[in-house]
Formats: C-alpha cells, sequence, structure tokens
C-alpha cells in the first residue's frame, strides 16, 4: 500500500465524522454507476490504449461483472454524430484485443451525447455487429463554481 493517500478532493470540516468522509469518497461515483444501473464497476477514465506510436484516450471504461464484458462510455458535448459510431467501435475493437479475457464477452459501447436524432443513430448504427447504444444525458447547470469544484 502507498502511504499517505491523499483525500484533499474532499471538502469536510475540522472535526469530520468517519461516516462523512465515506460518503465524499464515494457518492459521486456511486450516483454516476446507480445512474447506469446494476452490475457496473468503474475500471477508468481517459483509459491511455497506443498504436502505431499514437495514443487514444477511452473517456471511461467499466466492467459490467453480470454481463461479463467491458464498457466503454464515450461522453459528447454535442449532438451526436455518425463519426461517434467509428470512434467507438475503435475502441470496442481495441479493448476485446488488448483488455479483454478470452471468457468475456465482446465489449459493448455506450455514447451519451447532449442531443440526438433518433433517425440518424439508426443509420449510423446500421450494419454495425458490435453492440453500441446512443442515450442524451441531462446535467444541472450552476451560475459558478468555486476553485474546488463546488456550485455556488
Amino acid at each position: 500500500m502507498k502511504d499517505p493517500y491523499n483525500f484533499g478532493f474532499v471538502s469536510l470540516t475540522k472535526n469530520f465524522k468517519e461516516k462523512e468522509l465515506e460518503h465524499g469518497l464515494i457518492d459521486p461515483i456511486q450516483n454516476f454507476l446507480l445512474e447506469l444501473g446494476q452490475g457496473f464497476a468503474f475500471v477508468g477514465r481517459q483509459v491511455k490504449l497506443k498504436f502505431e506510436d499514437r495514443d487514444y484516450s477511452i473517456d471511461f471504461l467499466f466492467y459490467h461483472y453480470k454481463l461479463r464484458c467491458f464498457i466503454v462510455g464515450e461522453i459528447k458535448g454535442t449532438s451526436f454524430s455518425p463519426e461517434d459510431i467509428g470512434q467507438t467501435n475503435f475502441y470496442l475493437s481495441a479493448v476485446d484485443i488488448l483488455l479483454k479475457h478470452p471468457d468475456d464477452r465482446p465489449t459493448i459501447g455506450m455514447i451519451f451525447c447532449k442531443i440526438k436524432n433518433n433517425f440518424t443513430v439508426e443509420y449510423a448504427l446500421r450494419g454495425f455487429k458490435n453492440p453500441i447504444g446512443v442515450a442524451t444525458y441531462k446535467v444541472t447547470i450552476v451560475k459558478s463554481l468555486t476553485n474546488d469544484g463546488r456550485c455556488l
């Protein structure tokens, strides 16, 4: 084990209780995983893949312990574009080759975008063999954030 661990990203009062620290560490991760659904385990963020002297980064990588497969999550700050399917498919192939255990099922892709047109998604996915889903997301907009990321 390393020592010490830096939990400075959690905001607590001077006389904090153990449960407050636990909540500060886990609640954001837990809320995200619960929103995704049952069975998701977080593997990494900005997971690096290197091919032919070029680096690629998967936004989120999960493992689904019930489905027994990796899940690639790509976040888009814009509307869905058919090009997003090609990028995600590339990551699915790479994870299947580099990370997947022989007993695992094929990797699944999830694309989260601000806006999607269902016809565009349907046409972009037609003919693809790898499982890829596209969904929109909602966020809470705040006026501004403090330097440590808290809402004002």
